[in-house]
């Protein structure tokens, strides 16, 4: 058989058209593929209860989400519009779910304290420093400026514990827990001394602290956690080895701190459970990796810093403060004290100049 010569130019076309066929087809197969793994990794986050390796997918589930409705888009394009337009419904399937949870939005917040109105309010910052913050005198004058009557600090390096020295006047109790981690442990700094009768004490290697502090005659317990990353870090190990120690805290408990975990993630809905907390109220986005600019934080951040209480504080207004340089924004709670029934409602402390 005679095989037809073809001329040199046909020849380079059909190559060059099989060579793009070829490379369609394998961008085609890998986009097929990255999107069936960002379904499963999706689906993965909502059986977090079964294990804290499926966990770790919650916490990014709108990051993942917003990548699944990417890989569908372009799925669709490629011919395939079922799958695409079928990953696109679950990943806004998830997102819904997840922002509609009870740990994203709590009505606490919004409704505590209005049968008090004139019960004294108190102000509450927590924050995560970042141990090596460049620049101190931003945190320094933020406090300054949110005149808050309780600081709860993370990542208190030794080139913090220094720095905070200059703010002693203005906050002479505290409590400074020194960490075995280089990032540094967690302090409770307050305007309102610590009572004489409670106990005060570091606990998980520096990263969890607490103390009875006196508020008008009130003594409420403030304590201050920094947990670890979530698996295959020691998060989950964490909780558990802290456990008993949440659960001896005595009376009305404010707890601040960098949970490392998002409000919709099972690690975190178990641990305000177990502790008998009440579901914190939305702050928004806290974190963001400091080598990404701060006005990409609403967008690609994380919701990890959180306050809540439990025992008779009610929190009025929980919001994020302004950026101060750290990874973290800072997170401030006001909060009143709940007024046993028949009481008469305590008379007010002047705050107003400074709020």
């Amino acid at each position: 058989m005679i095989v037809p010569h073809l001329p040199a130019s046909r020849r380079g076309m059909t190559g060059s058209t099989h060579k793009k066929s070829r490379a369609r087809s394998l961008f085609s197969s890998v986009c097929l593929a990255a999107t069936l793994g960002l379904a499963l990794a999706l689906a993965a986050g909502f059986a977090g209860a079964l294990h804290p390796a499926f966990d770790s997918f919650a916490h990014l589930r709108v990051h993942v989400a917003g990548l699944l409705v990417v890989a569908g888009l372009i799925v669709f394009a490629l011919g395939a519009p079922r799958i695409g337009a079928g990953a696109a419904i679950v990943a806004g399937l998830a997102v819904a779910s997840t922002l509609s949870n009870p740990f994203w939005h709590s009505p606490a917040a919004a409704e505590a304290g209005s049968g008090w109105p004139d019960a004294p309010r108190y102000r509450l910052l927590q924050l995560n420093l970042r141990f090596d913050h460049p620049e101190p005198n931003r945190v320094l004058s933020l406090i300054a400026r949110t005149h808050p009557d309780i600081v709860t600090l993370n990542e208190v390096s030794p080139h913090w514990r220094v720095a905070i020295e200059r703010i002693a006047v203005a906050y002479p109790h505290r409590l400074v827990c020194a960490a075995r981690a280089g990032v540094g442990g967690v302090a409770i700094l307050s305007r309102r001394p610590f009572a004489e009768t409670a106990e005060k004490s570091c606990a998980l290697g520096g990263r969890f602290a607490h103390a009875g502090i006196d508020l008008g005659g009130t003594t409420i317990t403030v304590a201050a956690v920094h947990f670890g990353w979530p698996w295959p870090s020691k998060q989950v190990v964490e909780a558990a080895r802290l456990a008993p120690a949440i659960a001896a805290l005595d009376g009305p408990t404010i707890l601040a701190g960098d949970f490392n975990a998002t409000p919709w993630s099972a690690f975190f809905t178990r641990f305000v459970t177990d502790g008998g907390f009440e579901a914190p109220p939305r702050v928004g986005v806290t974190w963001l990796h400091h080598a990404l600019p701060p006005s990409l934080r609403p967008a690609l951040g994380l919701p990890i810093d959180h306050v809540m209480t439990r025992g008779g504080i009610r929190l009025i207004q929980t919001r994020t403060g302004e950026d101060a340089g750290s990874d973290h924004v800072p997170v401030l709670a006001d909060f009143v004290l709940d007024t046993p029934a028949g009481a008469e409602p305590i008379v007010a402390i002047a705050h107003a100049a400074s709020r």
